[in-house]
C-alpha cells in the first residue's frame, strides 16, 4: 500500500468515526427527548396541583405538573420577550408577573407567560389593551427557566422587554422575587384578534429529527469506508494488471 492510500485511508475511517459518533450522539438525545416526553404525559395526566403545594414541594417534583393559578397580575411590571413566532407570524411574548393569593408567598411573585400577541416587528405590542382582568385565575404548565445563555438579555429597543429569559435579570426589571418557576398558560393556542394573547402550546411530545439525523451520519460513516475499501480495492487490481 502506498502512502497516498495510507493517509486517504487514515482520513476516511478518522471521517467515519466522527460521523459514527455524531449518529450515536442523535441516539443519546433522542432517548433523552422519549424520557422527556414520558414524564411530560404522565405528570399532565395527573390533578393540578394547588398553589399551597407550588410552595411546598421542590420544583423538581413539579416541573410539567399543571397548577391552578390564582393570583394578582402586576400589569405595570410586565415585559415581553421579543422576536417571537406562532403559526409563523412574528411577535412576543408576555411575562407577567402574579401576587398568588393566599399565605405563604411573601413578596415573591410567580412569573406567568401569558402568551403571544402579534407584533409586525416582534418588538413593539399595546400591552394595555392586552390585560386580561386584574385577577387572574387560570390553569398553567409548571416549566423552568432556561439555563444561562451567552449574549445580551434585555432588549435595546425598550426599558420592558428582553431577548432571553433570565430570572436575575427579570427579577431586577420587575422590582421584586420571583420563584423559580415559569408557568406556561394553558387555553386556546389559535389566534383569533391580533391584538388580544393567544395562549402558547406546551412543548410538542413529537421525538424531533434525532432519528433520522442518526441514520443520515452512519449512512456517511458507511459511505467514507465503503469509498475507501473500493478505491483501495480498484488501485491494487490496477497495480496487479497495469494494462487492463
Amino acid at each position: 500500500m502506498n502512502r497516498r492510500v495510507l493517509l486517504l485511508g487514515i482520513a476516511s475511517f478518522a471521517a467515519a468515526v466522527v460521523c459514527a459518533r455524531l449518529g450515536v450522539w442523535q441516539l443519546d438525545r433522542l432517548r433523552e427527548r422519549r424520557v422527556k416526553n414520558a414524564l411530560v404525559l404522565a405528570r399532565g395526566a395527573v390533578a393540578p396541583l394547588t398553589m399551597r403545594a407550588l410552595i411546598d414541594q421542590d420544583t423538581s417534583a413539579t416541573h410539567w405538573r399543571r397548577v391552578i393559578v390564582r393570583g394578582v397580575a402586576d400589569y405595570e411590571s410586565e415585559v415581553v420577550q421579543t422576536s417571537r413566532s406562532q403559526a409563523g407570524a412574528p411577535g412576543v411574548y408576555l411575562l407577567t408577573p402574579v401576587r398568588p393569593l393566599g399565605n405563604g408567598w411573601g413578596d415573591t411573585a410567580l412569573l406567568l407567560l401569558r402568551g403571544y400577541l402579534y407584533s409586525s416587528d416582534a418588538r413593539t405590542v399595546d400591552l394595555v389593551h392586552a390585560r386580561e382582568g386584574d385577577t387572574i385565575n387560570i390553569d398553567a404548565l409548571v416549566t423552568a427557566f432556561p439555563p444561562p445563555r451567552v449574549g445580551a438579555v434585555r432588549s435595546p429597543s425598550s426599558r420592558r422587554a428582553i431577548r432571553l429569559l433570565d430570572r436575575d435579570t427579570l427579577m431586577a426589571m420587575m422590582g421584586r422575587p420571583l420563584a423559580p418557576v415559569v408557568l406556561l398558560a394553558l387555553g386556546d393556542t389559535t389566534p383569533r384578534d391580533v391584538s388580544r394573547p393567544t395562549r402558547v402550546p406546551p412543548p410538542s411530545p413529537g421525538e424531533g429529527p434525532h432519528k433520522s439525523y442518526a441514520l443520515q451520519w452512519f449512512s456517511f460513516a458507511a459511505v467514507f469506508v465503503t469509498g475507501f475499501l473500493a478505491f483501495a480495492r480498484n488501485g491494487a487490481r490496477s497495480a496487479r494488471d497495469p494494462e487492463g
